[in-house]
């Protein structure tokens, strides 16, 4: 099975210009992303996907793969699916986002396994980890369910399932925004109409439940820290400096 690793990296954000190329323990952030993704065991190439210069000629100065994409993308599943057109030879693609500094290798070949043995039908596959009680009400944190085999029943902004009686085997689950696709599926994904909770949640995730699809829902300890504020950057700057401090 060929995989491909693809890592978005818009340089506009609203919060945070510029995101990719913040240094985060002496690297720009696109770096520690990209040298975390390498020491995945399953990816036959693991490249960044940008539409901007600096981000490329800053990937390409680390001695990173990169491609040039469009600017006009209104989203990173447009981003990524472009990639994928050109990689006909690929399975499946992993997409790990570019402000994901602290990504455990690891996950990554886990989400790829998915698709071993799996049957036709499982066409995507995401992570969700414990939730901590003070992320309940954050609309930041997204909540899943899924049913009985591990598939999506839903994703919400909102606390999901509401706990109108508690009992041990109630569990808040917050998911991770890593996925992986079967190529084949991410170009049908990609030009699938918008639906109605996808714009009410903000989340392009549920396109897919919507248009009748399933998402394969794997659990992990992996605790995701994405960087979109100057806080998060500084906490995953402290974490990264404990772990390794800067670069030599």
């Amino acid at each position: 099975m060929n995989i491909l690793c693809v890592i978005p990296a818009r340089y506009a954000s609203s919060r945070l210009p510029g995101k990719p190329l913040i240094k985060l323990a002496d690297k720009p952030m696109i770096q520690h992303v990209y040298e975390k993704a390498k020491l995945a065991k399953r990816p036959d190439e693991v490249l960044v996907a940008t539409d901007n210069e600096l981000v490329a000629q800053a990937v390409e100065g680390f001695g990173g793969k990169v491609i040039m994409t469009s600017p006009q993308h209104a989203t990173g599943t447009d981003r990524l699916a472009e990639v994928a057109t050109r990689y006909e030879n690929v399975d499946v693609v992993v997409n790990v986002q570019g402000d994901e500094p602290l990504i455990v290798p690891t996950v990554i070949d886990q989400l790829a396994e998915v698709f071993d043995n799996a049957s036709t039908d499982t066409v995507m596959a995401t992570l969700k980890t414990d939730m901590d009680e003070a992320e309940y009400d954050n609309p930041a944190a997204v909540k899943v369910v899924t049913d009985l085999n591990g598939y999506a029943l839903y994703f919400s902004r909102s606390l999901v399932p509401f706990p109108r009686v508690r009992h041990d085997e109630l569990a808040i689950f917050k998911h991770i925004g890593v996925y992986a696709y079967r190529r084949d599926f991410l170009l049908k994904y990609a030009a699938l109409p918008s639906t109605p909770l996808e714009r009410a949640e903000s989340l392009e995730q549920l396109r897919v439940l919507e248009h009748g699809y399933r998402i394969k829902v794997l659990k992990t300890d992996f605790r995701s820290v994405g960087v979109d504020t100057p806080e998060d950057a500084k906490l995953v700057n402290e974490i990264l400096m404990r772990e390794g401090g800067p670069s030599k």
